[in-house]
């Protein structure tokens, strides 16, 4: 007997082609990691728009700048209102851009282990939350825990959905709260000024006349 439809939208796991395990629990935020091998695809959760592309690895150890974490990413403004993350990629798929439609399922990057995940294994970092102005990064990087819908996804109930989660929490916490975890950078680095060696003064020579008698 197929699983029960429980929204009017269709869902598919965010990692294809290869195998895939995940984080089911809280560590920091609400966000998992899904282990997988680099190259393996990126693949839109569900019927939508792309909101936002990064495809450059602006993270720096020495800066840590929060914006920077995911390194290159794509988020994916669903249908069902909600906003998908997908972090840490190798590489964005050719013609995915802000503004362009995706299905279920399509391609949008290859995993690797780009921004602060540099130091670990391939890994996708997989965020849900909703559609913000790209200032606000602390809200795309993770706001409901995903790891049930991931679950009702890989197992056969794809129609269960985040939206009346996601809605719910937009409803008790605005649109646009404050960053209360990971929120600050480290200071840049002073360039410590180099100092020119200083010249010798040069002595004046003076001649010194004597007189005899």
């Amino acid at each position: 007997m197929p699983p029960p439809k429980v929204s009017e939208f269709t869902y598919t796991f965010p990692v294809q082609g290869c195998e895939a395990t995940y984080q089911r629990k809280l560590l920091v935020l609400p966000k998992t990691t899904i282990w997988a091998g680099k190259g393996c695809s990126f693949v839109s959760p569900v019927d939508g728009v792309v909101h936002e592309v990064n495809i450059k690895n602006r993270w720096k150890p020495s800066t840590d700048r929060g914006q920077d974490r995911e390194g290159r990413f794509v988020t994916v403004a669903g249908e069902d209102g909600v906003l998908y993350l997908g972090g840490h990629l190798d590489s964005v798929a050719p013609g995915i851009a802000p503004g362009t439609r995706v299905k279920t399922g399509q391609v949008l990057g290859q995993i690797g282990n780009s921004g602060n995940a540099r130091d670990t294994a391939s890994n996708l970092y997989f965020a849900i939350s909703w559609k913000t102005e790209p200032s606000v990064w602390w809200v795309r990087r993770g706001m409901v825990k995903p790891w049930n819908y991931l679950d009702a996804w890989l197992k056969g109930n794809r129609t269960l959905s985040p939206a009346d989660e996601t809605r719910a929490l937009v409803k008790r916490t605005g649109r646009t709260p404050a960053c209360a975890i990971l929120c600050t950078s480290k200071p840049e680095p002073t360039p410590t000024p180099t100092r020119k060696p200083r010249k010798k003064p040069v002595e004046e020579s003076r001649q010194v006349t004597t007189l005899n008698g």
